[in-house]
């Protein structure tokens, strides 16, 4: 007998005497979805967002029901949020958006989407990506369910975005001027003024634009700017400052202007008193 016919010999006999005492394999019985949703979310209350991720994601594929899986998908993508996993967060969101476009949590998940990249934002003299992905995610969000309660508040997140983004500028502005760059520190500089007027820097950015030109004398260009701001905020500190630029004669009056907040606070005591 040759040793081909004597190997298959001994496995013949092996599978046979398996057999006999219990199959090779076993399939194991279906959890139980509402078990594994209500220990997910016994988790998730306590914080537990790790384990409650797991047992929301076995909850979702063991649901025959469509809405109770995207439940558990729902509550999945929060867990992932709450332990600052943000990448897989936002993995299972654009999963969730094509597995169940029709759910009626939909518009929560995008709204999470945007929370998301809002707070992946960091300061102005960091990465610019992330504030133009969270602007750009905002604006869909706002444009899509422009009635949604949720859309206040991201209306004010895009007011903080272009804060922040116009910081950006103006920080790169002044390091331009610092090294007396000044075609550079200009441009910078009327970003702001062009596309984030209604941000805190715009004053400020307005009066660095009178500084540079009157610098380089371009005194006619100074006097458009300051304009521009004595107009709009005639009564800042920034147009003051223009002001005295184009003014050698202007003194401040420091007791002056002492006496005159001294004169406001008494007039403001005396209303309340009233």
């Amino acid at each position: 007998m040759s040793i081909r016919l004597f190997f298959f010999s001994i496995l013949f006999f092996m599978l046979i005497s398996c057999s006999k005492d219990e199959p090779i394999y076993k399939p194991t019985e279906k959890s139980n979805a509402y078990n594994l949703y209500k220990e997910a979310y016994e988790a998730f209350e306590l914080n537990d967002f790790f384990y409650a991720n797991k047992k929301f994601d076995e909850a979702e594929v063991s649901f025959e029901k469509v809405e109770l899986a995207a439940k558990s998908a729902v509550m999945s993508i929060f867990s992932l949020y709450g332990i600052n996993f943000y990448d897989e967060a936002l993995e299972n969101i654009d999963r969730f958006l094509l597995t169940y476009p029709a759910d009626k949590n939909v518009i929560y998940v995008e709204y999470l989407k945007a929370v998301i990249f809002f707070e992946q934002i960091g300061n102005e003299r960091k990465d610019l990506q992330p504030l133009l992905d969270a602007s750009s995610q905002i604006d869909l969000f706002t444009k899509k369910y422009p009635d949604s309660d949720y859309t206040i508040d991201l209306k004010f997140k895009k007011d903080l975005i272009q804060n922040q983004l116009a910081a950006k500028e103006l920080f790169n502005a002044k390091y331009y001027i610092s090294v007396k760059k000044w075609i550079p520190a200009i441009n910078r500089l009327k970003v702001i003024v062009n596309d984030y007027d209604k941000t805190i820097f715009i004053e400020e950015s307005l009066h660095r634009l009178v500084e540079i030109h009157y610098f380089l004398g371009l005194e006619n260009e100074a006097k458009k700017y300051a304009q521009l701001l004595g107009y709009n905020y005639n009564s800042s500190e920034w147009f003051e400052k223009s002001y005295k630029i184009l003014n050698n004669e202007y003194v401040l009056k420091e007791k002056l202007i002492k006496k005159n907040n001294k004169d406001s606070i008494i007039k403001k005591i005396i209303k309340i008193i009233k």
